[in-house]
């Protein structure tokens, strides 16, 4: 195992929580709802989101907390508790730096999605128009088999593929067998934890420049084929790649162009500045009822630079700034004045773009649509039609509703995700305060 091999989770099946809607079910809620404007009337000051985040703190199950809601383009409401290190005086704010992780993926699936609105590269466009040694991929016969037992791919990889976790790469965090250490060994790890080995885990070799590791990738064989099956993966390290290699420009340089730039996200880095580490939130790996530091913001691995810019992993940012993200999004491409990407591409990349091949029986999103990078709703009770996003490995969660005007993100520091309910139950909280369900907060902590 690998240190990045800790996030082991992304952002759940939120929207299929019925314990606080009465077995009615969010969906259905959601279908009932009366307006926008009654939506926020009834959520006020979110009591139920706010007594839940003063328990984490309270608890000490994590040093600080924070959520940033809004509704279409207006100003959005925080609430916050805690601090940036455990027992610290300096509170966490909209402006606190945290790690996003795979909360990165939708930023760089909508990066992608502005090429696709270039005519630069299309949608289902194979892989290897770009990058030749993509041609005639292998793939495994069993997906933690030898690594050398392998039939030809049926089909090329393709960019929607890229975009969906369904070209069939793999993943140290997801995958096992001889495919995992051949992927540690060839330092395929784009992502980065700590300083110090973690107990435990095994160390891959270090992550190359960009170039190399593609040039590494197409050597290795597919989990599955091409468009089968939706599979957890780099996928977004190899768009960070299509993306330098067809604008000019690497992921980080392309972002503050036609993304960061535009929309004043000045908050929002791939190599946190020195003179930024005081703003960083330490990160915690909660231990037998206690919180092991093991990347404390004042000598954190993300004041170094990384190899490259990874599309999956790499972002560190505010939720003031992930939160203009979610406004454009929420805009349709548009947030106030700015318009960084057309209606009708925003609208497409929040869709569901799983080719029609693709089982996602047994997955994160089974009975789940997917687009660039997040979670897209199909229309159901289980699935709002609407909604799009997605969570990263220390805990946070990011969606919109794109069908009732609202924005929300949650942010904590704690690897794994799932040793706390927080990040999966986020959407949960938001909707209960919409209804009305949720209880007030009384000062009190649970027992």
């Amino acid at each position: 195992m690998t240190s990045e091999q800790l996030s082991t989770t992304s952002l759940g099946s939120p929207f299929s929580r019925r314990s606080v809607l009465g077995g009615m079910g969010i969906g259905a809620f959601l279908a009932s709802m009366p307006s926008v404007a009654f939506a926020k009337e009834m959520a006020a000051s979110f009591p139920g989101l706010t007594k839940v985040i003063n328990q984490y703190v309270a608890e000490k199950k994590v040093a600080g907390m924070l959520a940033m809601i809004g509704f279409d383009q207006a100003a959005p409401q925080v609430i916050s508790a805690g601090s940036l290190t455990l027992g610290g005086e300096k509170r966490v704010d909209g402006n606190t730096l945290w790690r996003m992780y795979s909360q990165t993926k939708p930023v760089t699936g909508m990066a992608t999605m502005m090429l696709i609105e270039d005519g630069l590269i299309t949608m289902d466009q194979p892989l290897s128009d770009i990058f030749p040694d993509f041609a005639d991929m292998q793939v495994l016969t069993e997906p933690e088999g030898p690594i050398e037992n392998t039939v030809a791919a049926k089909g090329p990889i393709t960019i929607r593929q890229l975009l969906t976790h369904t070209a069939g790469l793999g993943y140290t965090i997801i995958s096992k067998g001889p495919i995992q250490k051949a992927y540690l060994d060839a330092g395929l790890t784009p992502g980065r934890v700590s300083r110090s080995p973690l107990p435990g885990f095994d160390r891959s070799a270090p992550t190359p420049d960009i170039m190399t590791f593609m040039k590494r990738l197409a050597t290795m064989p597919l989990v599955y084929q091409p468009g089968t099956k939706w599979s957890y993966s780099l996928s977004h390290d190899v768009l960070s790649a299509v993306i330098e290699k067809v604008s000019g420009k690497p992921l980080d340089e392309f972002l503050h162009e036609r993304m960061f730039g535009p929309l004043g996200m000045n908050n929002m880095f791939y190599h946190v500045p020195a003179d930024r580490a005081v703003d960083l939130a330490d990160n915690y790996a909660p231990f037998a009822g206690s919180l092991i530091p093991i990347d404390p913001g004042a000598t954190s691995i993300f004041l170094d630079k990384p190899p490259f810019a990874f599309g999956s992993t790499g972002l560190v940012g505010s939720a003031a700034d992930y939160d203009k993200f979610l406004q454009m999004l929420l805009g349709f491409g548009k947030m106030g004045n700015v318009q960084v990407m057309e209606p009708e591409t925003a609208k497409l990349g929040m869709s569901n773009l799983l080719p029609d091949t693709a089982d996602t029986s047994g997955t994160w999103v089974a009975k789940q649509g997917f687009g660039a990078g997040g979670r897209s709703g199909l229309g159901t009770i289980d699935s709002p039609a609407g909604t799009f996003g997605w969570g990263g490995a220390a805990g946070t969660a990011a969606f919109v509703d794109t069908s009732r005007g609202l924005r929300a993100g949650g942010y904590t520091q704690y690897i794994p995700s799932n040793s706390y309910p927080f990040q999966s139950d986020f959407p949960k909280y938001v909707y209960a305060d919409l209804d009305g369900s949720a209880p007030v907060d009384t000062g009190k902590t649970s027992p």
